[in-house]
C-alpha cells in the first residue's frame, strides 16, 4: 500500500505506509486473543440517522446534577488576562455521559490536527491517534499489546524508572542500551543486534526518551535518530517514541524533528509508536495522554482500554478541549514556548548553585529539555575506587537533610552507579542553594573518610 506524497519520501517519491497484517508479527498474544466489546464496538452505529438505539446501559442524563462547568485559564503569553471558559449544552453532555474509547470526538479532532501540524504527518498514512490517562497508561497498554511474557525488549539506559516495573511484571529480559551526552548509542544498539544469538527472536520494541530524558537530561542528536531509524528498518523493532519533555525543550539551536516526523523520510512509515502527555504543560492531575501510531497497534491498545477502564474520563477530557480551543493552536505554541522557558530559568539557577556548592566533588552535562540534572559523584582521585550513589544518597544524604534519587533505580540491572538523579522543576532559589549546600557538607565528608581509609 503506498500513499502518495509531495516531498516527504525519499526523494519525494511516494511513502510506503506498512500494512495491518505486517503488525500480525509484534501483537501479543493477549492482544490477539482479546475480543472486541459486544457493546462498545456497536457504538458508532448510534450515530446512524433514523436509528433507535437500545443497545448501551446509559445512565440517564436527566438525572445528572451537574448543570454546568466553569473553569479559568491564564491567556498565553499575558498572565495578566484570564479567560473564563464554560462547559455547558452539548459540551457538557458529552462530558458527563459515557464516550468513545478513542477520546471524545472533539478533543480527539484537536490533538490530531496538532500532531499533524507539529511532526508534518499528513491523515491518511496509516496512523491515528487516542487519549489515554496519561502517558503511562498509554505505555502500560502498548506495551501489553506487543510484548509476551519473557520476550526480550530493548530499553535505552539509564532508563525512566516507571517502565521498569512494567517490563519486570512480563518477566521480559532487558537489554540495555547505553546512552551519552549526544543521546542513545547507536554504535551499542547496532553491535548487540548484528551479533544477536542466531536461532532467538529479535526484540521487537526499543523504548527512548528522545527529548529531556529522565533521568539524564539528554536530548538526541538528529544524527542518532537518523541512525535508530535505519536499524529499527534493517533489525525489524518498533520505536516506542516516549516523549513527554517535547514541549519542555529550551535548548538554542531548533527544536529536532521527532522519530514520528522524521519517519517518512525513510519512504516507509508505521515503525514508531508515539506517546505525548499534557502533565508537564497543562496539568498533572488532569491525567491526560495520547498515543500517535500504526492504526492496528492503537486499535489493540484501546481494546485493553474497553476491558480495563472503558475510556479516559470524558470529564477532564472536555475540560481540557475547553481550555485548548480556547487558546487554538498559536496559544498552544505560546503556552508551550513559556513553560520551556520557565523550566530553562530554572535549570539556570540549579547548575549556579551546582557550581558553586558541587565544583570538583560532581561531574555533569547540561540539559537542554526536562526538568532533571544527571550527576556523577567524584570521592575520591583514585580512578579504581568504585563510588555507589546508593548508600551515599539513600542514608547520608537523607540524613543531612537532602533527598534525591540515586541512578541505580533507572538501570533495569540494579547495578551500582556513581550517578544521582536530581529534580529542579519546583524549588525556588534559596531551597536549592540550600540543597546543593547540604549535599556538598555530606559529600565533603564522603571523601574526607575515603582519603583516611584509603
Amino acid at each position: 500500500m503506498t500513499v502518495p506524497t509531495t516531498g516527504n519520501g525519499i526523494n519525494g517519491t511516494a511513502i510506503k505506509v506498512l500494512p495491518a497484517s505486517f503488525y500480525d508479527q509484534y501483537l501479543s498474544n493477549a492482544a490477539k486473543e482479546r475480543k472486541p466489546s459486544p457493546i462498545r464496538g456497536l457504538f458508532p452505529l448510534e450515530l446512524e440517522p433514523g436509528v433507535i438505539s437500545m443497545l448501551a446501559g446509559k445512565p440517564n442524563s436527566a438525572t445528572f446534577p451537574i448543570t454546568s462547568i466553569q473553569v479559568t485559564s491564564r491567556f498565553p503569553g499575558d498572565p495578566t488576562k484570564e479567560v473564563p471558559l464554560t462547559v455547558e449544552g452539548p459540551a457538557l453532555a458529552e462530558a458527563l455521559q459515557y464516550s468513545a474509547t478513542v477520546g471524545i470526538p472533539s478533543l480527539v479532532t484537536w490533538l490530531t490536527n496538532l500532531q499533524s501540524t507539529e511532526h508534518h504527518r499528513k491523515q491518511g498514512e496509516g496512523w491515528r491517534l487516542s487519549v489515554a490517562s496519561g502517558s503511562q497508561d498509554a505505555f502500560y497498554k502498548a506495551i501489553t499489546a506487543l510484548i509476551n511474557d519473557g520476550d526480550s525488549v530493548l530499553v535505552e539506559t539509564p532508563a525512566y524508572a516507571g517502565v521498569i516495573p512494567v517490563y519486570e511484571s512480563l518477566h521480559c529480559e532487558m537489554i540495555e542500551v547505553p546512552t551519552d551526552e549526544k543521546g542513545i548509542r547507536t554504535d551499542a544498539l547496532r553491535s548487540i543486534l548484528e551479533s544477536w544469538p542466531a536461532g532467538k527472536p529479535k526484540p521487537r520494541t526499543l523504548y527512548t526518551v528522545p527529548y529531556g530524558s529522565n533521568p539524564t537530561g539528554i536530548t538526541a542528536v538528529l544524527e542518532r535518530r537518523l541512525e535508530v531509524l535505519e536499524l529499527s528498518r534493517q533489525h525489524g523493532f518498533l520505536i516506542l517514541e516516549d516523549d513527554p519533555y517535547y514541549y519542555l525543550y529550551y535548548g538554542k539551536a531548533a527544536r529536532l524533528p521527532s522519530y514520528f516526523s522524521l519517519e517518512p523520510q525513510t519512504g516507509e512509515v508505521g515503525r514508531v509508536l508515539r506517546f505525548d502527555s499534557l502533565s508537564k504543560i497543562l496539568s498533572a492531575g488532569i491525567r491526560i495522554g495520547f498515543t500517535t501510531g500504526p492504526i492496528p497497534i492503537l486499535n489493540a491498545m484501546d481494546g485493553h482500554t474497553a476491558s480495563a477502564n472503558l475510556q479516559t474520563s470524558s470529564l477532564t477530557q472536555a475540560i481540557t478541549f475547553a481550555v485548548l480551543d480556547s487558546w487554538g493552536y498559536d496559544g498552544f505554541k505560546t503556552h508551550t514556548n513559556i513553560v520551556s522557558e520557565f523550566y530553562c530559568q530554572k535549570r539556570d539557577v540549579f547548575e549556579a548553585a551546582m557550581q558553586r556548592h558541587l565544583d570538583g566533588l560532581a561531574e555533569w552535562s547540561t540539559p537542554e529539555a526536562g526538568m532533571f540534572f544527571w550527576f556523577k559523584l567524584k570521592l575520591s582521585d583514585d580512578p579504581s575506587d568504585e563510588v555507589d550513589s546508593q548508600a551515599i544518597i539513600r542514608e547520608k544524604a537523607f540524613k543531612g537533610g537532602v533527598l534525591a534519587l540515586p541512578g541505580t533505580v533507572f538501570l533495569p540491572s540494579g547495578s551500582k552507579t556513581a550517578y544521582v538523579r536530581a529534580a529542579f522543576s519546583l524549588l525556588g532559589e534559596k531551597d536549592v542553594d540550600e540543597a546543593l549546600r547540604r549535599l556538598r557538607v555530606v559529600l565533603l565528608k564522603e571523601r574526607e573518610d575515603r582519603a583516611q581509609k584509603a
